[in-house]
């Protein structure tokens, strides 16, 4: 289904053609002034310049050439030369009607199933996940859900942290805890355990504990480097160490995702580059694009169109290790094998922007990527306190993300049981639901890149632009949908009819720009906009709904056409917070 502003669009340049004028003067927008018009064409001031003649003069024979048309109820030339357009109700009953009948509501599936990958997460094993893991596991989950919903196969990758100096920290440490350990008896010949030697909180303990230690012994900050070195060499004790780490990890983490309702397709790992990089080195090499400079292997990413010298990317320090670029090369190489992505997602911490437009170009320059490939980089702000300084608890340090949860969860129990509507066990199963809704839709209703406050109180509010405002318009709409289902047993109601106010009509206005903001936000990797329509979109029915009395009303044709609108509107929030990654309870 066309989106709204090209089918207005497509009149216009009808209409431009036909007096003689390019098409692609006919360019239609929406209105920034809704009490004058609800969209506008602006083409005859610039076609006044290439045409010589007044712009008023262009624009009053365009709405001349439109007049009678039937999309429109009122269009108008106004001085200097805009064309100022309203909507015919029964054109825009039709357009919801047509929506309605799609299974997606208008949305174009663009994506035939081609691959992207979203690589999200970022999340080092051994370590319990904290708020610092929340914004790119909520962007990246939305986005992969976008795509999907657009008709991508969309496969997100975790990419944990599992191959660097940790592991040696860690199995140096617990040689200390517990130097009996088969693992340290050189002797050993024997299978190794399958029983992992520790629990996920003893681990969540060694490694701070050994990180710590590192920073003030270096002997102990050796004995780590010379065990990574040895793992990453496929020593078997250590080897069998880190598989403990991994299982003990994952299931932790898994744990934790899961109660963010984020799911990742592939669980890879810095580790599952390793393989790629021996012959990735060679290959940069081989193709004259890494050189040594100071001991280190490195390639220039500079290109003759940037305004200053980027630094070159190093693929190989002068100790002969890798780095996290060459392990990331590494992933894409072993992506391209095994995918043939048509795209990259990438986000990050927005930190990390000039790491990822090196090994972006270093990817291109070799040609493990193709040049028209997109590869985008969602660099993201910081989650602050009232303070405005980055999150923290009380004491001062970082916030497990799992208490964060539970820290807004009871706050939204608390809430609900003020107004003592519902008992505790399905108060606190509610909680949970608007209590994930207030935190994913409390951070993607940002624009990405920019920092934001977390403020608990406001993001639980029933009232603004919040996540539970949106889940109180939805369970209004069931109510409404029950209530008339119980008054009229059976009926269906499917036609929609003209608009009979401007509430009416401005709620399908919003309801007709819902295939251009699904298609735009993706597009954009911006979930906010999505957001955004969806708060626009709920005060618009909520104005409906105040202006309406829908379940007295005596007309039954009438009352059937809102109740079809209503559950256009319903469907449509629906399958926005589906996206968003949150959905509503049957009640609140």
């Amino acid at each position: 289904m066309k989106r709204i502003l090209d089918l207005i669009a497509d009149e216009m340049k009808s209409a431009f053609t036909a007096c003689g004028y390019d098409a692609s003067y006919a360019k239609v927008v929406l209105s920034n002034r809704p009490d004058l018009c609800e969209y506008q064409c602006n083409g005859a001031m610039a076609a006044a310049k290439a045409y010589k003649k007044k712009p008023i003069d262009i624009a009053n024979e365009v709405v001349e050439k439109l007049s009678g048309d039937g999309m429109f109820s009122e269009i108008n030339a106004v001085m200097p030369g805009f064309i100022n357009i309203r909507l015919n109700t029964a054109y825009l009953a039709d357009l919801m009607n047509g929506m309605a009948k799609e299974e997606k509501l208008g949305v174009e599936e663009e994506g035939h199933g081609e691959t992207i990958i979203v690589d999200y997460g970022g999340a080092n094993v051994a370590k319990p996940l904290h708020v610092g893991h929340l914004r790119s596991a909520v962007i990246g989950e939305s986005v992969k859900r976008m795509g999907r919903y657009l008709g991508y196969n969309m496969i997100g990758d975790v990419h944990l942290g599992d191959w660097g100096l940790q592991m040696g920290l860690i199995i140096e440490e617990l040689r200390d805890r517990k130097p009996d350990l088969v693992y340290f008896d050189e002797n050993y010949t024997g299978e190794y355990p399958s029983e992992p030697p520790f629990t996920i909180s003893e681990l969540e303990d060694i490694y701070p504990t050994a990180s710590g230690k590192s920073k003030v012994d270096e002997a102990f900050k050796e004995r780590a480097q010379t065990a990574t070195f040895k793992l990453q060499k496929g020593y078997p004790p250590y080897t069998a160490i880190w598989k403990h780490i991994m299982s003990v990890s994952l299931a932790d983490l898994k744990r934790n995702y899961d109660n963010l309702d984020v799911h990742f397709e592939l669980w890879k790992g810095e580790s599952d580059a390793e393989e790629y990089i021996p012959w990735l080195i060679q290959d940069l090499q081989d193709k004259g694009l890494a050189y040594e400079s100071q001991g280190a292997l490195v390639v220039d990413v500079t290109e003759p169109t940037d305004s200053k010298e980027l630094p070159p990317c190093i693929v190989r320090k002068s100790d002969g290790a890798a780095l996290y670029a060459t392990s990331d090369l590494g992933t894409i190489i072993q992506r391209e094998k095994d995918f043939h992505p048509v795209k990259y997602v990438y986000i990050t911490d927005k930190r990390q922007e000039l790491h990822f437009k090196q090994v972006f170009r270093v990817a291109k320059k070799a040609g493990y990527v193709k040049p028209e490939t997109p590869m985008i980089h969602i660099g993201f702000g910081t989650m602050n306190g009232k303070d405005g300084k980055p999150f923290k608890t009380r004491e001062g340090g970082v916030m497990r993300l799992e208490h964060l949860i539970a820290d807004i969860d009871e706050a939204v129990y608390n809430r609900i049981m003020e107004n003592r509507s519902m008992d505790e066990a399905e108060a606190k199963e509610t909680a949970k639901i608007v209590g994930l809704a207030a935190l994913k839709y409390g951070d993607l209703s940002n624009q990405a890149a920019k920092d934001y406050v977390f403020d608990i109180d406001r993001f639980i509010s029933f009232e603004g632009n919040t996540g539970p405002y949106i889940l109180y318009t939805i369970v209004r709409i069931k109510s409404i949908l029950g209530k008339y289902e119980a008054q009229n047993p059976g009926t269906t109601a499917e036609t929609i009819l003209p608009a009979a106010s401007d509430a009416e009509k401005t709620l399908m206005l919003e309801l007709s720009k819902y295939n251009d903001v699904m298609e735009n936000a993706f597009a954009e990797t911006a979930p906010h906009k999505i957001c955004q329509y969806i708060f626009d979109l709920s005060n618009a029915f909520n104005s409906f709904y105040h202006d309406t009395r829908i379940l007295a009303e005596e007309d039954k044709a009438r009352q059937a056409s809102w109740i079809a609108l209503i559950t256009l509107v319903k469907r449509v929030l629906e399958v926005c917070i589906q996206v968003l990654g949150f959905e509503a309870p049957e009640r609140m």
